[in-house]
């Protein structure tokens, strides 16, 4: 990917531990490299297709003026955030804050923290066999939507199917939506458990009737194995209530271990 990059911008701002530095404050130097693909702004020569590194300068001394944090770890975090929210091409940064004046009573050159955020692309299941179904799925991309560090890219069309695992029990709507977000898995994990929560939902009985069944099928490429949550999903490539509305937004999507594709698994199923 393309890079440009602000090297050592400084700026006068009010973060730090001591009070006395939020009240005299002291010099910052900000290093910004701004993955983008610039390949329309090569061929055009127009600034509106690419990045404008001179508002970027604007914005990062306006937020690191307006803002006193404790921490320089805050300061990265928050500064990160904002640029990518806020920067339509921005796909990913590294962020360098040093602070040459930091009161640790020896000789040193400078102490700095460096971050490296971007978007990342998720794949959500929606799936509910309770009440008002097509409401509750239809408030949970909403409620996605809401979210600040999330953006619904893609919903698919829900699909009404028979329940998996406990067979009792009503007929599921099920669907699924592309996210980008700057969350962590485990942060986008929260997100989803605090969406179904207010939808009611209880974790009673597993496999049992929900309000609400929010599940990460894919993260990016990432493949993850924890206690409670395993990227991809362990059991997606046997379902094709998860298959069949990932095939209408992503189909050439490849399993990360695998390498097969949603339409290679969903005709691994029952073919198309």
């Amino acid at each position: 990917m393309d890079k440009i990059t602000i090297q050592n911008l400084e700026v006068f701002a009010r973060h730090g531990v001591f009070p006395e530095e939020n009240v005299l404050g002291q010099k910052f130097i900000v290093t910004a490299v701004l993955y983008t693909d610039t390949r329309a702004a090569g061929k055009t020569d127009e600034l509106a297709a690419s990045i404008d590194y001179g508002e970027i300068c604007q914005k990062i001394e306006h937020f690191l003026t307006d803002h006193t944090f404790r921490l320089l770890e805050r300061a990265a975090e928050s500064l990160a955030e904002m640029l990518l929210l806020q920067t339509p091409r921005l796909q990913k940064l590294r962020l360098n804050i040093k602070k040459p004046w930091a009161p640790v009573g020896l000789p040193l050159k400078t102490v700095s923290v460096e971050i490296e955020r971007g978007w990342h692309t998720a794949y959500i299941a929606l799936g509910s066999n309770m009440g008002d179904k097509e409401r509750y799925l239809n408030q949970a991309v909403e409620a996605l939507g809401k979210v600040p560090s999330c953006k619904v890219e893609k919903v698919s069309s829900f699909l009404t199917t028979k329940p998996y695992g406990m067979t009792d029990q009503d007929d599921f709507l099920n669907g699924c939506l592309c996210l980008r977000t700057l969350l962590t898995p485990r942060e986008l994990l929260d997100a989803l458990h605090r969406i179904e929560q207010d939808a009611g939902r209880e974790r009673i009985v597993h496999w049992g009737p929900r309000t609400l069944d929010l599940d990460i099928i894919f993260y990016d490429d990432l493949i993850l194995e924890e206690n409670d949550l395993c990227i991809p999903h362990v059991d997606m490539h046997r379902r094709d209530f998860v298959l069949k509305p990932l095939h209408e937004i992503a189909p050439y999507k490849r399993h990360p271990c695998t390498r097969k594709t949603v339409r290679e698994m969903l005709e691994g199923l029952c073919p198309l």
